[in-house]
Formats: C-alpha cells, sequence, structure tokens
C-alpha cells in the first residue's frame, strides 16, 4: 500500500492559492490513476485505488494545514502504511516558480505542514516533494504570499507544464522507488531551469 498526500487548506477560499499546490499535484495523480475523491474519512477527502498491481490511497486533508499532521497518521495508522511507502507533497517558497525536488527525508524547512506531519509522526523519514512557488515579486510578508493567487502567466504555466512534470515524478516514485524518482526528475527540472 502506498500513500500520497497533498497538502493544502480547504474551502473554496484557498482553493487557487499558491499554498495549495500539493492539493493541485494529488488532483492531477488521482485523475492519471483513475481515483476520485469521493469519500471522506479522518478529516479528509480520499481515494483508492490499484495501479500496476500495487494497492494506492491518495489523501486531501480538510484540517487547516497547519494541523495536517493527525490525519496523515490516522491513515497511515489505520492501513498499516510503512513510512517507505509514504510521499508528502507541498508547496515550497525557497524553489523557483515551477522547480521541484524530491527527496528521501528531511526538515520541514518552514513549511508548518510538513512541520505537523513531522511531528505527528515523531520523525522526518519519509518522502517528499517540494513544488517551487517562489516569484522575483514574492512578498516580503510569507503568510499573504503563499496565500494569494498566482498571476494568469504564472498560473497557465504550472498547469501546462510543472503539474504534469510532478505528477510524473510522483508515479516514477509509485512505480520504482524515491532514489529513482530522485535520480530522474530532480537532475531535470535543473537542465529545465538552465534553459528558460
Amino acid at each position: 500500500m502506498k500513500l500520497i498526500v497533498g497538502l493544502g487548506n480547504p474551502g473554496l477560499y484557498y482553493k487557487n492559492t499558491k499554498h495549495n499546490a500539493g492539493f493541485w499535484v494529488v488532483d492531477k495523480v488521482a485523475r492519471l490513476l483513475k481515483g476520485t475523491f469521493n469519500r471522506r474519512k479522518f478529516n479528509a477527502h480520499w481515494a483508492q485505488g490499484k495501479h500496476k498491481n500495487r494497492s494506492f490511497i491518495i489523501i486531501k486533508p480538510l484540517t487547516f494545514m497547519n494541523l495536517s499532521g493527525s490525519t496523515v497518521k490516522n491513515f497511515a495508522d489505520y492501513f498499516k502504511v510503512t513510512h517507505e511507502d509514504i510521499l508528502i507533497i507541498f508547496d515550497d517558497i525557497s524553489l523557483k516558480l515551477g522547480d521541484i525536488r524530491l527527496k528521501a527525508q528531511g526538515g520541514a524547512g518552514g513549511h508548518k505542514g510538513m512541520r505537523s506531519v513531522i511531528d505527528a509522526f515523531g520523525t522526518n523519514n519519509f518522502a517528499r516533494l517540494r513544488f517551487g512557488i517562489y516569484t522575483q515579486k514574492a512578498h516580503k510578508d510569507l503568510s499573504q504570499y503563499v496565500l494569494s493567487a498566482f498571476k494568469e502567466k504564472e498560473d497557465v504555466m504550472i498547469r501546462d507544464k510543472t503539474l504534469d512534470l510532478a505528477a510524473e515524478a510522483v508515479l516514477d516514485w509509485f512505480d520504482k522507488d524515491i532514489n529513482f524518482a530522485m535520480n530522474r526528475h530532480n537532475e531535470r527540472r535543473r537542465e529545465i531551469s538552465n534553459h528558460e
């Protein structure tokens, strides 16, 4: 069983904000895996299914970002998912817009949702995909910036290109492992960034 987690904030008010990049990615992944978020459990929308004979669960916590950890932990405990089979996807202000990075483990990097997950598990030993949201015009007030929407041109780039690449990285993690996904996509992102 693989557990794929997108972090974000619930509700229409936050739907198109930068802080919801994790939700956007798992929405894309769910479509590719033919899963639908038609279930609710442990204060999350979730989808379940099989891909290449391997079971998956995809969740979008309905708690606010800084309370996501308990929901993720409840799913992992209930379905007996090991740390090695969890992938957390979230926005990252330290990565430029359109960039992605995968890591096998690590700290929260100032992200409150990720901090909540680490605190709930008592470990940082699970994979994560960071989705870059930084632009040169990032506001000094980070909370205001992450809770704002992208400009139209930025939004088009993300939805036409970056979401596809992020979803592809998730599927590589799912089909292979985090090392394969990192080797393929982290280097690939650098190459793309250098040519843009």
